[in-house]
């Protein structure tokens, strides 16, 4: 997959624009759209090293995954070894059943000695905005 500047602003897009809830109701306990944000502190002398193992990751849920509906991963500017990950599945289940799979397994197995500091957070979505047409 060839990457440009466009391609995270897409992904985003992409990610947020596929999430349909309804406010008054949405929620994890009652089956639909489960968000999670993952905070990750990566060893810095492995960042590369970690970056490369997400992304596989990444790609490898999102193509073998029903319920695994998008991830935006981003790092701070300033402390690049800080990773943020939004994650958007199609319910608790999905998500339960993709930390079953095997390349998420792999994934956590060969990052365990990068990954420093781990917080997950649930989240539900309040509002998305989104421009139809972002330019």
């Amino acid at each position: 997959m060839k990457t440009t500047m466009r391609q995270p602003l897409g992904l985003l897009i992409f990610t947020l624009s596929i999430i349909t809830f309804d406010s008054t109701t949405s929620s994890a306990q009652e089956g639909t759209t489960y968000m999670r944000i993952a905070k990750i502190t990566v060893d810095s002398a492995k960042l590369d090293e970690y970056k490369t193992a997400l992304k596989e990751q990444m790609q490898s849920a999102l193509q073998l995954e029903k319920g695994v509906w998008g991830y935006v991963a981003v790092q701070d500017k300033k402390n690049p070894s800080k990773i943020t990950i939004m994650e958007t599945y199609a319910s608790v289940d999905a998500y339960q059943a993709h930390i079953q799979t095997d390349h998420f397994k792999k994934y956590k197995v060969c990052v365990a000695g990068m990954v420093k500091q781990l917080e997950l957070i649930d989240v539900i979505p309040i509002s998305i905005q989104l421009k139809s047409n972002p330019k």
